[in-house]
C-alpha cells in the first residue's frame, strides 16, 4: 500500500468540510525568472541579489523555474494535483516597471493569462498583490521607509483591480510584511538589506497603510472576490518563567505579531510598557486618520504558520529565522531551540502543536474582529538532491502537512480549542522548489522537484499524497 491510499488520507479527506479549500502557494520573484523579459522591470531583490555573498552560494534568481515562459504545464502539474485554489502573487515591477506612471500591457496580459488559464483548469485564483518585489525606483526613494510607497501601492492595486477583478476569487494586499520589516529593513538578511533594528518601524506603518488604501482601491474598482491580506504568525513562548524571559518574549511578540494585526484588525496599535517606549519611538504619532484608513473591513485573514518562537535573555549567536544577522547581536535577547522537536531544512522546529493554541491566542485576541481565517502558506524545506530520476519519498514532508493541516482541523472543529475560529481553507508551501529567497537553491519546499539545470519537474510522494486527499475529499 502506497502512503497515498493509506487510511489516515481516507480519515483526513472526511474531516474537510464541503467548502474548505485546499490550495498551493507561489511567489512570483520566485519561480518565474524572465527578470527582463515583457517589460519588467528590476525590484529592489534584483539589485539585492547582485550583492555579493547576500545569497547562499551566489545563486541567481535569473531562471528560477521559469515559470513565465512554462505557465501552461505548471498549471497542469496543479489541475492533476486536484487542488481547488491557486495562491500566485503578481509582480509590481511586472506590471508597473518604475512603481509609479505608466502600466505595462504585456505584464498584465501575463496574468491575464494566468488567471484564464487556471480558471478553465477549475482552479480557483488567489492573487496576492505585493510578494516582497518593491519597484526599485521607489527602494531607491526609501522603499517602505517613505509614506509615497503606500500611495503608490495603492495605485497599482487599482490598476490590477480594473484588470482582474472579474476573475480573482481572493485578494490578498501584502504578504508578510512582518518578514519585509524584520529581514529586510531591520536584520539586513533580505532586500533592501537594512539593519535598521527598532529604527524600521516606520516600515511597518507604511505597509499597514498600503494594505488599507489597497483594500479601499479595488473595492473602489468593484472586484468581485473577497479581500484579505496575509502575515506570518508566530506564538512567541518565553525560555523560562523568569521576568526578564517573559517580558522579553511579551516585547518580540509586539514587534513579530501584533503591531500587523492590532490595527488592521481593531483600529490601534498595542499598548507598549512604558520601559519598552524607546525602542518604538521611531513610529512617531500615528493619526486617527492613518487607523481608519488602515483598519478596513476584512472578507478574511491570512495565516502563515511556520514555527513557534521561544525569546531567552542575553546576547546569543545572531540567529533568526531567516539566517543569522550581525544586527541580532546587539539584541538584549536570542532565539532559544526547542530541543524536543525534530527541525526542518531551515532549522525550524516541526512543532504543528502550537498552531491549535495559535489560532485561540488570536481568536482570544480578536474576538468578533477576526475575520475567518484561510492558512495561506505551511509546508517544510528538507535535504534533497538536486537531480532525481523519479519521484522522492519525502515522508517527512507528508508527515508535516498531515499534521498541520490535522492540527487545524481538530483544533477549529467542534469541542476544539479554537471551535469559534472559522478556517476556509489551507494552502501549502509551495507547489514546487523555488529560489528561496536568501537561501538560494538550497532549501527545497516543493511537492514537485525541479532540478534547476534541466527546468524538468518530477513530482513527489507529496504531490501524490496530496492528490490523494483532494480526490478522496471530493469522491
Amino acid at each position: 500500500m502506497t502512503v497515498q491510499d493509506s487510511v489516515a488520507v481516507q480519515a483526513l479527506a472526511a474531516r474537510l468540510g464541503p467548502d474548505f479549500q485546499l490550495g498551493v502557494a507561489s511567489a512570483a520573484f520566485q519561480i518565474e525568472g524572465s527578470l527582463a523579459a515583457g517589460g519588467r522591470g528590476p525590484s529592489g531583490w534584483d539589485a539585492f541579489v547582485e550583492k555579493p555573498g547576500t545569497i547562499q552560494d551566489g545563486h541567481s534568481p535569473a531562471v528560477a523555474c521559469d515559470h513565465y515562459n512554462r505557465t501552461a504545464e505548471d498549471v497542469e502539474l496543479m489541475r492533476a494535483l486536484g487542488i481547488d485554489s491557486y495562491r500566485f502573487s503578481l509582480s509590481w515591477p511586472r506590471i508597473q516597471p518604475d512603481g509609479t506612471g505608466p502600466f505595462n500591457s504585456a505584464g498584465l496580459d501575463f496574468y491575464d493569462r494566468l488567471i484564464d488559464q487556471l480558471l478553465e483548469a477549475g482552479i480557483s485564483p488567489m492573487a496576492t498583490l505585493y510578494h516582497w518585489d518593491t519597484p526599485l525606483p521607489l527602494e531607491h526613494r526609501g522603499g517602505w521607509l517613505q509614506r509615497s510607497t503606500a500611495e503608490r501601492f495603492a495605485e497599482y492595486s487599482a490598476a490590477a483591480g480594473r484588470r482582474f477583478g472579474d476573475r480573482v476569487a481572493q485578494w490578498v494586499t501584502l504578504n508578510e510584511p512582518v518578514s519585509v520589516t524584520l529581514n529586510g529593513y531591520a536584520l539586513g538578511v533580505h532586500a533592501p538589506g537594512h539593519d535598521l533594528l527598532f529604527e524600521a518601524l516606520p516600515a511597518v506603518h507604511h505597509q499597514l497603510l498600503g494594505h488599507g488604501l489597497a483594500v479601499q482601491a479595488l473595492r473602489a474598482e468593484g472586484v468581485t472576490g473577497a479581500v484579505g491580506v496575509t502575515n506570518l504568525h508566530s506564538p512567541v513562548r518565553p525560555a523560562s518563567k523568569s521576568v526578564t524571559d517573559r517580558f522579553l518574549a511579551d516585547m518580540f511578540d509586539l514587534v513579530l505579531n501584533r503591531v500587523y494585526a492590532d490595527p488592521i484588525l481593531l483600529g490601534s496599535y498595542p499598548k507598549v510598557p512604558l520601559i519598552a517606549k524607546p525602542w518604538f519611538r521611531s513610529l512617531g504619532k500615528i493619526s486617527d486618520a492613518d487607523l481608519r484608513t488602515i483598519h478596513q473591513p476584512l472578507d478574511f485573514y491570512g495565516l502563515n504558520y511556520y514555527y513557534p518562537v521561544k525569546v531567552a535573555t542575553g546576547r546569543g549567536p545572531g540567529e533568526s529565522p531567516a539566517g543569522t544577522a550581525d544586527a541580532m547581536l546587539k539584541m538584549p535577547f536570542h532565539m532559544a531551540a526547542f530541543p524536543e522537536y525534530a527541525t526542518t531544512g531551515f532549522g525550524w522546529p516541526v512543532a504543528p502543536d502550537h498552531l491549535g493554541p495559535l489560532l485561540r491566542e488570536l481568536k482570544d485576541r480578536y474576538g468578533g474582529a477576526l475575520p475567518p481565517l484561510y492558512i495561506t502558506e505551511s509546508g517544510a524545506s528538507f535535504p534533497e538532491p538536486e537531480h532525481v530520476s523519479g519521484p522522492i519519498a519525502d515522508t517527512d514532508r507528508i508527515n508535516y502537512i498531515a499534521s498541520h493541516l490535522g492540527h487545524a482541523l481538530e483544533a477549529t472543529a467542534a469541542g476544539g480549542i479554537a471551535e469559534d475560529v472559522e478556517l476556509l481553507g489551507y494552502y501549502v508551501w509551495t507547489l514546487m522548489d523555488n529560489f528561496e529567497w536568501a537561501a538560494g537553491y538550497s532549501q527545497r519546499f516543493g511537492l514537485v522537484h525541479v532540478d534547476f539545470d534541466t527546468q524538468e519537474r518530477t513530482p513527489k510522494d507529496s504531490y501524490y499524497w496530496y492528490q490523494a486527499l483532494s480526490r478522496a475529499r471530493k469522491g
